[in-house]
C-alpha cells in the first residue's frame, strides 16, 4: 500500500533530483523509495552482523581452495593443539 509522504528538501537538490530521475526514465518517488529500502536493508544487515570492524574489513579477503575440507582441517588443527 502506497502512502503519501511530505519532505522538506532544498529546492536546488529537488531540481537536480528531478533531472536525474528524468534522465533515468524513473520517477523521483521510485528512486527515493529504493534508496530508503537500501538504507534500511543495510541497517538490518548491520544489526545481524556483530563482527568486530577489523574482522568485518577482512571478510572475503581469504579464498579457500576448492578441494579443501574445512571440517577435516579444523579437526586436525584442534587435535594438534590439544592432544
Amino acid at each position: 500500500m502506497n502512502t503519501k509522504l511530505t519532505l522538506t528538501i532544498q529546492r536546488e537538490i529537488i531540481e537536480r533530483a528531478k533531472t536525474y530521475a528524468k534522465e533515468k526514465n524513473r520517477s523521483l518517488s521510485d528512486i527515493i523509495e529504493n534508496y530508503l529500502k537500501s538504507l534500511t536493508k543495510e541497517e538490518q544487515k548491520q544489526k545481524r552482523s556483530k563482527l568486530n570492524p577489523v574482522v568485518e574489513s577482512l571478510k572475503g579477503s581469504f579464498k579457500m581452495p576448492k578441494d579443501m575440507d574445512y571440517k577435516k582441517e579444523l579437526k586436525e588443527r584442534l587435535e594438534k593443539k590439544y592432544l
